[in-house]
């Protein structure tokens, strides 16, 4: 369930967003990556950390693609079928670029920290400050790098700003042990010192959560 903007790539790596996740995810964890996409992260994790991995991806042509490359991803959907899975099944679980794309992002969160030790969620910023602009300045909703569609045609349902991510969090009693946030062109730079910055310059923003 690969469905926002994919960000920056590094020549010989993967995508900036799937570094930042793939650097909080320690060695020889158990690792479930819901909305894997062609399963590029799976990948990387199971070679260079050794993870022991699996996926769940909506689109039959990413679990195609998975499976080739001799993954375990299996079909499904975000919003319907993590209530399968037990609690604590896995010490990661990983949504990437997908949070915004559920029909239910509350209901994710919580079945993400159910489902693992801890959580990691990234997604695109709607309070960027080019996002803000362009809304005051043409008054249309804008298509940046993360933001990539117009808007009759993106799967982006739920959008949300840092600000409302931190707060969904603290009504939920969620911790955020680490809040890494990047701009256009993938640099960290002043951008993890408060959540008023991240808020404004950062493109996307990826989160380490656990319950409280």
């Amino acid at each position: 369930m690969s469905f926002a903007g994919s960000g920056e790539a590094r020549p010989g790596d993967i995508r900036v967003d799937l570094q930042l996740i793939a650097d909080m995810v320690p060695p020889e964890s158990r690792v479930l990556d819901v909305g894997c996409g062609d399963g590029a992260l799976l990948d990387y994790l199971a070679r260079e950390k050794q993870v022991d991995g699996r996926g769940i991806e909506l689109s039959q042509a990413g679990v195609n693609a998975c499976v080739s490359h001799g993954l375990s991803v299996i079909q499904g959907d975000a919003d319907t079928d993590l209530h399968d899975y037990p609690a604590n099944a896995f010490d990661y679980a990983i949504l990437g670029q997908t949070l915004q794309a559920t029909r239910n992002p509350k209901t994710v969160l919580e079945d993400l920290l159910r489902i693992g030790r801890r959580a990691i969620v990234s997604f695109p910023n709607f309070g960027y400050w080019r996002v803000r602009l362009g809304l005051l300045w043409h008054g249309r909703m804008p298509v940046t790098s993360t933001l990539d569609n117009p808007w009759y045609e993106t799967p982006n349902i739920h959008l949300c700003t840092v600000r409302d991510f931190e707060a969904l969090c603290a009504d939920l009693g969620i911790v955020v042990e680490k809040r890494v946030a990047v701009n256009a062109q993938g640099r960290r730079g002043l951008l993890q010192f408060s959540s008023a910055f991240a808020n404004l310059f950062g493109v996307q923003v990826v989160y380490l959560l656990r319950r409280r």
